[in-house]
């Protein structure tokens, strides 16, 4: 049998996995051991540059991927998020931004507003500064960083924003 010809991926993916790495490495390391978080993010990351071409005809290639990230930590740490924690988990914790969030989770900015409201509706972020204590501060990045692109669907109207390859 011939030797498989090794994958040439595309600027694209690289940068997909530059935006993306740091926050699922993140979100993981909040849930499993640093090393059982590397592991996770790497066979994830293994998993898209396999199927790379696949994904990016996916109406949003990063919620694809978010989903398979979260199923896989949550396979690895023994207890599944629902979105509503996930997300309160990335704001609360990590201090990313709705922006920043709905661009690693594929969603919509208005979907993840929701879920962050129903979040503290229920008193879930635990790890929220105190009322009157000065906010953390938020993580900078470079303003490209999280760069929306918006796909006309087949009917015409704008599909949601996803980052796409």
């Amino acid at each position: 049998m011939p030797p498989t010809p090794p994958i040439v991926l595309s600027n694209a993916f690289y940068a997909f996995y530059d935006l993306l790495r740091p926050a699922y490495y993140a979100y993981a390391e909040t849930r499993l051991a640093p090393e059982e978080a590397q592991v996770a993010v790497s066979h994830l990351f293994d998993l898209v540059a396999a199927n790379w071409t696949t994904i990016v005809s996916e109406p949003c290639p990063t919620a694809w991927a978010w989903n398979r990230h979260t199923r896989s930590v949550a396979r690895r740490s023994g207890r599944i998020l629902t979105p509503t924690q996930d997300v309160s988990l990335l704001h609360d914790r990590l201090l990313l931004t709705t922006d920043q969030i709905a661009t690693i989770t594929g969603a919509e900015t208005a979907t993840i507003t929701a879920l962050l409201a129903a979040a503290h509706r229920e008193g879930r972020p635990a790890t929220r500064p105190a009322r009157f204590a000065p906010p953390a501060p938020r993580p900078t990045t470079h303003p490209m960083a999280f760069s929306r692109v918006s796909r006309p669907s087949s009917t015409g109207h704008s599909a949601p924003e996803c980052l796409v390859g």
